[in-house]
This record gives C-alpha cells, structure tokens and sequence, in this order.
C-alpha cells in the first residue's frame, strides 16, 4: 500500500521532533520551551494568562514553562505598567538573540528543503502546505468544539 499524505507527514513530524530533541540535548529547551519563546517573538512582550492562551495550555503549564526559562535566562518578568496585579512576559537579551538564530536557521532549512523541489513546483508546494496545515487547523477546531458540546450536553455527573 502507497503510503498516504497522511502518512509523510507524521514521518515529516517524527523527524522534526527526532531533530528537536537532538538539538536541545544537554539544554534547558525543549519544544514546549522553544514555543513558548516562539510567540513572545511573535506577538511581544504578554500576560501569563494571555501566553497560556496562546499555547492552549492552562495557567499553570504556562508558570512551569516560564520558571524554566527565566531561571535559564530567556525570559524576565515585570510588572504590567497599567495592571497591578499582572505580569508580563518578556524576551531578555539572550532569549531575542535565540530567536534570531531560530529564525534565520528556520529560513535556511525552508532553503534546503524546497532545493528537494523541483523549482517550477515550489511555489505549488508551498500553497499545498500552507492549505493543508488550514484545512487541519480548522478540523482540529471543529472537533475540539464539538467535544467541548458533548460535554456540556452531557451535563453535570452526579
């Protein structure tokens, strides 16, 4: 049996995750870590609760991630200068200059990997990923709402 798109890429997943791990070995980084750090570069400086948001995680993964990355220096908290009782979650130096190194190396492995492509097809491959990663962007959506109305349709359990 040909293998499906499907199957290609849990194989394109497997190896990210396989190289992540082999990158962050003997480091405070993890993908979890690196996410984090991945939407302060993004989105700026932002609420714990805000961040958990982000990374669909509750407050309380969020602290963790956080603690671990600002006693390793990515990442300093400060008072919101309008909200007293929140914080705000920044890139130190050190976590900026992370995060540019990743996204340069982001770009040149983007480099590298369409290079397997022939080049009349890139621009194709790209539109097909980016449709793909949408259309399963909105599945996992529809699903986690549709669990999310079982569960209340179900009710408070005795």
């Amino acid at each position: 049996m040909e293998p499906t798109i499907l199957d290609r890429l849990l194989l394109i997943g497997a190896l990210f995750d396989r190289d992540m791990a082999r990158a962050f070995a003997g480091t405070p980084l993890s993908a979890a870590r690196m996410r984090v750090l991945w939407v302060l570069e993004h989105s700026g400086a932002m609420t714990q609760q805000a961040l958990a948001h982000a990374l669909d995680v509750t407050p309380r993964n969020v602290t963790a991630l956080v603690d671990v990355l600002e006693e390793s220096g990515y990442l300093r908290r400060e008072p919101h200068p309008t909200d007293r009782r929140a914080i705000l979650v920044h890139l130190t130096d050190l976590g900026a200059e992370l995060m540019a190194r990743t996204v340069q190396e982001h770009v040149e492995l983007s480099a590298m990997l369409l290079d397997a492509v022939d080049p009349a097809d890139r621009a194709a491959v790209e539109r097909g990923v980016e449709a793909i990663a949408d259309r399963l962007a909105l599945l996992v959506d529809e699903a986690a709402a549709q669990a999310q109305a079982a569960g209340a349709a179900s009710g408070p359990r005795p």
